[in-house]
């Protein structure tokens, strides 16, 4: 232990860490720097920071204060200690409706505010795109903004009083008319009221630099003010009064279709005299699919609000008329607007891929100009990119004259750095020619604060050093920032990256298979932070139990960066520090569609797993649990099953397997089925006509639920088609499955011998990082399934979590076969399968609602679309939850993670269960999700095949009608 550490520990009641993935965690933002700190610090109250800063000042070192680490300019990374605000001094102290303030600490996410707000009518008014994992103290850090800035201005507009900590230890009180002002600071104030008065540019979004004309005598000599967009570099924030305002009871949006960016830039201005709330402008690039929105290239969202829905539509009507547009639309509906305004959140992490899939970077990420000269500064801004052979897709709030824009630097090489330089310089230069701002909303940072001369000139700059003199003259507070910068393309976090791409097992196909670009996908935009509960996300499941970064996406990602760049974490594959942040990934893939920028998490363990445990001894789950199909084949024998369930029951032997197997004790072992769905798939008579389809006999419905595979067969002879099973291999060289195909593969190898084989999609060998098996085991299902691949057959995979890894990890791991693409491309889904091939077929009615959980993979993989048409079209009402089981097969069952399982099980489908109406069904198509409902709540959950085919013998019709349109279109989706 360091002196440093050993005087922090004694002093400190909060949490002190110096150990590797601490700090890990926090050698970057969402900027593209990143620099190596020496512990972390998270105080639990003024006392802790006061002594934190005690102990630094007589050490030397730096201390930087951090919120939700989404700062894009690096201002929230340090080489000293940095101030976590986030794990215990995150409260909310204090609502007042009467007055309209609150009372909060600096670790309080925005959105926590909002919803205490929210029941009086209130909110706070600025609301960044990172509003459920940014926190106040980063917002009064960097004098954060969002959407709604042309109604409720910047934080410092909503900032009234701010208590602080000096990097001296004096408390203060920070207020107007000089209250809480440092010695010195009103003297130096008044020898200089002319430059204050005349060097700073007048704009709404004028961020950059310190804000010393909020200490003019006109202005309310307002300290709070003042201190607002400091970052971090004048003392350290600790609690803070806040102004909330009235929102409205009612909004509408105006979307306007304009022909590009420049067009809707030039009418935003235009559009203010009207009172909107936002005005929010993109183009089509940024835009997933344009298909709901009205003609054009690019478009303004917006906003308007009334007392009434009635008066919110007036006046977005009224700005419809007023606008010069190609084509308009006013969405009224909250569920529209909510979707709509998702694609702008989501911008700052969808824009850091261009439309070829190349990389883009943040570093010109807000720059202002005056709302009047956005349409000439666009112009000039592509010209710009255009000479630098440079691409970019601007974005952001056009009634504000703020651009967001990532563009597609080359951060990799010198000279790719190199032309970063000289564009940034240009860029500069240019926004200053505008009238406007280097920083428009997230602050200077080391991004721009080198270029602050060329904005405010070097007169101006010195007195921004004379300012951080007067309330920091040992420079301990984040340096480097704003005044005596680093230079702009120092400490960039990908130099320290490996430049060959690293051996991996994965093909990475939309990282160029190299899994060094997959890690650099995390740029730290922190959605995955997010503890939302609402809607059909399931990203991050652990971090929204645990509330600890090594836990979320991005945390595991940094990890994963800091491994590659050995500086930090220096045993590569082989760290344990790693090994223990994935340990609770439940590999859910949420993250994958969850994510802005689609970390897929759940490959990336896989990957690492792999890595880790080669030529090492594995632990017991992986050889319990991910060598499952090998050992429910075993087991499923006629004269087996009976032993294995009775030692299964509960007792000394139970007990002793569970012991063995790595299996938590809290689990009960499932019993397996009397008979699999095989063997009574092969004592039927199959029905004849109708196109083929092929049911996929996944592990789990074939030795566990082999209910669900019979119900599909039902419901599938009955739409009309014609069901086979993929081609098998017994030792006695008899093939079965249709009982009409076999591969010439497979033939061969029963002429030779071979033992029993069966496709599998390799699933629990992927999830345990058994990816040399995996891939064998892939190699011989593709033999088998030839025959099936000459055919038009699709493959109906009826576990979401099998056609998942069918369809991606199939492919991704097994590149080089033809066949795995192939494979890939015939998964449906139950739903799908009726949809795409027995589209006039109508389900029968089962009129009940529903409740339960869209299964994780269904949402990251394969979409629910056709299976919201198909219960819709049977009458089954009620919207699924989102979130993850909490089980996700091996997880949940492994020794160790029992209570986080129950835990994400808690987040949303329990409640949902619980609050289900009379009668109503519990739908569940994973099995993990219905053994989890099973062994907690004690509920059974039905694949909803189990539901139509038990509605199919009560109607006893057979469900064969074919008149009229068909169930595809019976809810106009």
């Amino acid at each position: 232990m360091t002196d440093l550490e050993a005087a922090l520990r004694a002093g400190v009641r909060g949490d002190v860490e110096f150990g590797v993935t601490a700090r890990a965690l926090v050698t970057m933002d969402a900027s593209n720097y990143r620099r190596v700190p020496l512990g972390v610090v998270a105080p639990r109250d003024a006392d802790d920071v006061a002594a934190v800063l005690e102990v630094c000042r007589e050490h030397g070192v730096p201390v930087v204060a951090r919120g939700g680490g989404t700062s894009i300019a690096g201002q929230a990374t340090g080489t000293g200690v940095v101030l976590d605000f986030t794990r215990h001094m995150n409260r909310l102290l204090a609502l007042d409706p009467g007055t309209r303030t609150a009372v909060v600490q600096p670790g309080l996410v925005l959105d926590r505010l909002q919803e205490a707000a929210a029941p009086h009518g209130l909110r706070f008014g600025p609301d960044p795109s990172t509003h459920s994992r940014c926190t106040l103290g980063g917002m009064i850090g960097n004098n954060s903004c969002g959407a709604h800035s042309v109604a409720w201005g910047t934080t410092a507009d909503s900032v009234r009083e701010l208590a602080v900590v000096t990097a001296r230890g004096r408390r203060l009180r920070l207020g107007r008319g000089w209250a809480g002002a440092p010695d010195g600071l009103r003297a130096l104030v008044d020898g200089e009221l002319a430059r204050l008065r005349t060097g700073f540019p007048a704009l709404p979004r004028r961020i950059s630099g310190y804000a010393l004309d909020a200490l003019l005598p006109e202005n309310g000599a307002d300290v709070a003010r003042s201190f607002c967009g400091s970052e971090g570099t004048l003392g350290v924030l600790t609690e803070a009064v806040v102004d909330l305002v009235r929102a409205p009871r009612a909004r509408a949006l105006a979307v306007l279709g304009y022909a590009d960016e420049s067009a809707a830039a030039e009418a935003a201005a235009g559009l203010l005299p009207y009172h909107p709330l936002t005005v929010e402008g993109m183009a089509a690039d940024l835009v997933p699919s344009p298909a709901d929105l009205p003609r054009g290239g690019a478009w303004l969202f917006v906003e308007t609000g009334g007392d009434t829905a009635a008066e919110a539509r007036a006046r977005a009507e009224t700005v419809v008329r007023a606008a010069d547009a190609l084509d308009a639309s006013v969405v009224t509906d909250p569920a529209g607007q909510r979707a709509l305004w998702r694609i702008r959140e989501d911008a700052s992490g969808t824009a850091t891929r261009m439309p070829d899939g190349s990389e883009a970077w943040p570093g010109w990420e807000d720059c202002a100009v005056p709302p009047a000269r956005l349409g000439a500064y666009l112009r000039d801004f592509r010209g710009l990119l255009a000479a630098h052979g440079l691409r970019g897709t601007p974005y952001g709030h056009f009634g504000d004259g703020c651009i967001h824009v990532r563009i597609d630097f080359d951060l990799l090489t010198a000279a790719g750095v190199g032309r970063f330089r000289v564009f940034s310089e240009e860029l500069a230069d240019l926004v200053v020619a505008h009238g406007g701002s280097l920083s428009g909303e997230h602050g200077d940072g080391q991004a721009r604060a080198e270029l602050l001369p060329r904005m405010y000139g070097p007169e101006l700059v010195a007195l921004f050093e004379r300012a951080k003199a007067v309330w920091d003259p040992d420079d301990l507070l984040n340096p480097g920032m704003l005044v005596r910068p680093a230079s702009l393309d120092s400490n960039l976090r990908f130099s320290v990256l490996p430049r060959e791409p690293v051996d991996v097992a994965f093909g990475y196909p939309s990282d160029g298979g190299d899994f060094s670009a997959a890690v650099r996908r995390c740029v730290g935009v922190a959605k995955c932070r997010t503890t939302e509960v609402s809607g059909a996300a399931v990203m991050c499941p652990s971090f929204r139990v645990t509330g600890e970064e090594a836990h979320s996406t991005r945390g595991r990602a940094r990890l994963l960066h800091e491994m590659l760049a050995g500086e930090l974490v220096t045993d590569g594959w082989r760290s344990t520090e790693v090994r223990d942040a994935l340990d609770l990934c439940l590999s859910c893939k949420g993250c994958r569609t969850d994510c802005p920028v689609g970390v897929d998490m759940a490959t990336y363990k896989a990957e690492f797993l792999h890595h880790h445990y080669a030529g090492r001894r594995r632990p017991a789950a992986h050889l319990s649990m991910g060598r499952l199909p090998q050992w429910l084949r075993w087991a499923s024998r006629a004269r087996v099953v009976s032993l294995v369930n009775a030692l299964a029951a509960v007792g000394p032997l139970a007990r002793l397997a569970k012991a063995v197997g790595g299996i938590a004790p809290e689990r009960g072992i499932p019993r397996l089925a009397g008979e699999t769905f095989s063997r009574w798939w092969g004592r039927r008579r199959p029905a004849s006509g109708g196109d083929l389809v092929v049911v996929w006999p996944d592990t789990f419905t074939e030795h566990l639920s082999p209910s669900v595979g019979r119900a599909a067969v039902r419901v599938l002879e009955a739409a009309g088609l014609r069901v086979a099973l993929p081609p098998t291999l017994r030792m006695r060289g008899r093939p079965v499955g249709d009982g009409r195909t076999t591969s010439p593969i497979a033939l061969a190898a029963v002429l030779l011998g071979g033992r029993r084989e069966r496709v599998c999609c390799g699933l629990t060998y992927v999830s345990t990082g058994q990816l040399d098996r995996a891939r064998a085991v892939l190699r011989r299902t593709l033999d088998l399934m030839e025959p099936v691949l000459e055919t038009a057959a699709p493959v109906v995979v009826l576990e979401p979590s099998c056609a998942a890894a069918l369809r991606t990890d199939l492919p991704e791991l097994l590149a080089d076969d033809p066949r795995a693409a192939a494979l890939a491309a015939r998964v449906l889904t139950f739903a799908e399968t009726l949809e795409r091939h027995a589209p006039h077929w109508r389900p029968p009615r089962v009129d009940r609602p529903a409740v339960g959980q869209t299964h994780c993979h269904q949402h990251a993989v394969l979409g629910d679309a056709a299976d919201r048409r198909l219960r819709a079209a049977a009458g089954v009402t009620g919207e699924m939850s989102g979130g993850c089981c909490g089980l996700a097969g091996d997880f949940g069952f492994t020794k160790g993670h029992f209570e986080v399982s129950v835990a994400c099980a808690e987040e949303q489908l329990l409640p949902a269960v619980r609050s289900a109406p009379p009668g109503a069904v519990v739908l569940a198509d994973g099995y993990s999700c219905r053994t989890q409902l099973e062994q907690v709540a004690g509920v059974r959950g039905e694949h909803l095949a189990e539901v139509l085919a038990a509605a199919l013998d009560a109607s006893g019709d057979g469900g064969r009608r074919t008149a009229g349109e068909g169930w595809r279109v019976t809810d106009g989706g």
